[in-house]
């Protein structure tokens, strides 16, 4: 099994990797196709239906705006905000996009439609894109799912397991914990070590740089996040707290009396930091998903700014590290939040990032595998119930917590031998069955737990 860094890395904007991203990267597949093929004589109107949780969480999640903008050739790692919001305007007026081939085609401002209570089989994160003729006949259709982290896929793309490509071209093809500890033991190489091998033998150009870039976007986006203030969009009033928590965390710095938690306090305020940033529609990196982006970003900054001895030179191997776990639990189970719940977001993120952490203070490969499965285990059974469909509320004091959860699991799993009596293979496997049995109305329908017990919102 190979997935690449950057596949699960992949620099997009808030704030969903499945309902902003994964819709706009669809559309934008679709424009594609279409632009390519024959077409008839005569008026041509495009058009696109949501299912399931697309339909229920759509709303809240940018959904509908996506997939307009992708329709009008935008892609996630490209975005700019004010050229969307100029495009969509000019949209509005004219109700026509033009094709890369140069046909003028209607594109409605009722285009986008929800079908709540329906879902496509291949996932919960379904939809359905089509162009129609003036009789209404349909000339083209295609399904796509959004399967989380900005993934998108066909259903005989699903069914032909495009997600899963050939392992025969890359020297460690591990489908699992197990093998991957094993490779390691018969090589002598760490974690980071047979990720870059691999890496290297797919794509040799310049590797630490590359990823050095998306943890410049990372750490960018952590800093935003810390420098803004106000209330971030969507209607619930949710005010930014990073920036307040810092400035008081400022003036606790070099206190005599400052408590030993003050660097819990700042690793929460960096995750928070991206998370609010990532609600408020701004640049993030999948980590795995939009979701869970601060987790990964606030334990490496925490590694940076707060560990003795820490080294800007360890983190391309902590992201190959954190890379190789997310791949894993992709492989193996899903870090969709509409298919598994939020144990598949924030907990697969908190898994990568104490794999990350436990790697740079010195683990063994079997003290990183324990790392990856202790942060896991106690995120099991986590729904995903967010209010109005909005990635704010639980969302963003998640991740602070799942950054608290990987630097406690790091720091146990280094202090042990890497002995341990659950694998990380049971843990990811127990989260797949879990997500499978979890009730729909917890896996971001917004019909459920949180989102549905303050009705004052």
């Amino acid at each position: 099994m190979f997935l690449s860094i950057f596949d699960i890395f992949k620099v997009g904007i808030g704030p969903s990797s499945s309902h902003t991203m994964g819709p706009m990267l669809a559309a934008g597949r679709f424009i594609e196709t279409i632009g390519r093929s024959p077409l008839p004589d005569g008026g041509l109107t495009l058009g696109c239906r949501l299912y399931g949780s697309l339909a229920y969480t759509g709303e809240g999640h940018g959904t509908i705006r996506a997939v307009y903008c992708g329709l009008l050739g935008m892609a996630p790692r490209t975005y700019d905000r004010t050229q969307a919001d100029e495009a969509l305007a000019d949209l509005a007026r004219t109700g026509t996009t033009r094709l890369r081939n140069g046909r003028v085609v209607d594109l409605p401002k009722d285009a986008v439609t929800t079908a709540r209570g329906e879902r496509l089989p291949a996932h919960p994160n379904g939809m359905t894109f089509f162009l129609r003729d003036g009789a209404g006949r349909e000339v083209m259709a295609e399904s796509y799912y959004s399967i989380g982290g900005g993934f998108v896929l066909t259903a005989a793309e699903i069914a032909a397991g495009t997600i899963k490509p050939s392992d025969t071209d890359v020297p460690y093809p591990f489908d699992n914990a197990a093998q991957m500890l094993a490779m390691g033991d018969a090589s002598g190489l760490t974690i980071a070590q047979m990720k870059r091998a691999n890496e290297l033998a797919r794509d040799g150009g310049d590797l630490d740089r590359r990823i050095m870039d998306i943890w410049d976007v990372m750490e960018r986006c952590i800093d935003r996040g810390l420098g803004a203030d106000g209330i971030l969009p969507g209607g619930l009033n949710v005010k930014r707290r990073a920036h307040g928590l810092v400035q008081k965390l400022a003036m606790r710095g070099g206190a005599n009396d400052a408590p030993l938690h003050s660097a819990v306090d700042w690793l929460q305020a960096y995750a928070m930091a991206v998370n609010e940033e990532n609600a408020a529609g701004g640049q993030v990196v999948t980590a795995p998903t939009n979701g869970a982006a601060g987790v990964i970003p606030a334990v490496i900054r925490y590694y940076l700014d707060l560990v003795p001895g820490a080294s800007r030179d360890k983190v391309p191997d902590m992201l190959l590290t954190a890379a190789a776990i997310g791949g894993l639990i992709k492989y193996n189970a899903s870090i969709s939040g509409a298919e598994v719940g939020c144990q598949g977001e924030v907990g697969s993120a908190s898994a990568m990032a104490a794999a990350a952490l436990c790697a740079a203070l010195g683990g063994s490969n079997g003290q990183v595998e324990n790392a990856a499965e202790i942060a896991l285990e106690h995120h099991l059974g986590m729904t995903c119930d967010p209010i109005r469909g909005l990635v704010q509320v639980p969302c963003i004091e998640r991740n602070g917590m799942g950054a608290v959860k990987a630097v406690a699991a790091a720091s146990l799993a280094a202090l042990g031998d890497g002995q341990h009596i659950v694998p990380l293979d049971a843990a990811i496997e127990t989260m797949r069955q879990t997500g499978r049995d979890m009730d729909e109305r917890y896996k971001e329908t917004s019909l459920g737990g949180l989102s549905v017990s303050l009705p004052e919102c």
